[in-house]
């Protein structure tokens, strides 16, 4: 997900990025698809441990142990924060496409793309498949979609933290770096617990969106990068 730099100036540079070297590629290669594969096995054994009832008593306790701090104020910022998760997501989404299109960005538009994109396949996959029923919301109303896994939980996943990739490799100060990756962890944290909070999951179902949108975004970093590797160093153009 790096490419050049934003420079002090604010100019761009002619390419997106530089072409990567070649040990970098291939540390980032092999670490990129064992996380894949231990992602998959996460998700695979706690899908496993919901559907032989296994996680049913911690599932209750942290619900009821979240649900003990409601209060009208909290429950209207959860509302907000859920949001991020769903529509303000979707505008973020159409806003940080447009952004990268206009600055020539197009490597991290449809870097981003595929993200999203592939978030919204495995959401409806994995819904579908599980048919996890809805526990009863103690906020709002119930929706109509299953419960396994949180869309919520795997779509903000996918957006914010690739997004945070994105422009953390596009800024130059550490400090700024930091901020915004903290942010974005800060925000998809967040966007878990209030799917809690409103009752609409259960914490499984929000942990598992977080697994199985590892498992898609390492995979797409480890084919980013076998990609970088056939490709030849004096031919890398901004793609």
């Amino acid at each position: 997900m790096s490419d050049y730099e934003i420079t002090p100036g604010g100019q761009l540079p002619e390419l997106e990025r530089a072409p990567k070297p070649a040990r970098l590629i291939g540390t980032v290669v092999p670490l990129s698809l064992l996380g894949a594969i231990l992602f998959l096995f996460l998700f695979s054994w706690l899908a496993h441990e919901v559907f032989e009832g296994e996680t049913t008593r911690f599932d209750a306790a942290v619900r009821g142990w979240v649900h003990q701090f409601a209060s009208p104020a909290l429950t209207q910022v959860m509302f907000a924060i859920s949001w991020m998760g769903s529509t303000g997501l979707l505008l973020l989404f159409l806003i940080s496409i447009a952004g990268f299109l206009i600055f020539h960005w197009r490597r991290a538009a449809l870097w981003l793309f595929l993200s999203v994109a592939g978030a919204d396949v495995l959401i409806l996959t994995l819904k579908y498949s599980f048919r996890r029923p809805r526990p009863a919301a103690f906020f709002g109303v119930e929706p109509h979609s299953f419960s396994f896994p949180s869309g919520h939980a795997l779509a903000s996943f996918c957006f914010y933290i690739v997004l945070a990739g994105l422009l953390g490799s596009r800024v130059r100060p550490p400090g700024l770096r930091i901020a915004i990756w903290l942010v974005a962890s800060l925000l998809v944290a967040a966007i878990g617990l209030s799917r809690i909070y409103l009752g609409v999951h259960y914490p499984s179902d929000v942990i598992a969106g977080y697994l199985a949108a590892a498992v898609w975004v390492t995979t797409l970093l480890a084919a980013d990068h076998m990609r970088e590797r056939r490709r030849p160093s004096s031919g890398a153009q901004g793609a």
